[in-house]
């Protein structure tokens, strides 16, 4: 069975609703350039060793926004235990 035939085989079976969504992102897909090179994910920028916590100091003091509490709280529910 070829790929395409999977996907209408899928598409029978499949909820409008979730078809929407599917369709919208057929189209934005078919919009992008079609180079092989562009389907590939952005390389990262490598992880910065070395650092200190003195090199954070700069931004002490500095918060420009009214929710720290609740972005404190964020990062308390999501974080992973540390690893040495």
């Amino acid at each position: 069975m070829t790929l395409k035939q999977q996907l209408l085989q899928e598409i029978e079976s499949t909820p409008d609703s979730i078809l929407v969504i599917i369709f919208n992102f057929l189209r934005f897909l078919k919009q992008q350039p079609t180079q092989p090179d562009s389907l590939q994910p952005p390389v990262a920028e490598p992880i910065l060793r070395g650092s200190k916590a003195k090199d954070l100091l700069k931004f002490a003091g500095t918060w420009q926004g009214d929710d720290f509490e609740e972005c404190l709280q964020s990062v308390c529910d999501n974080r992973s235990p540390a690893q040495f």
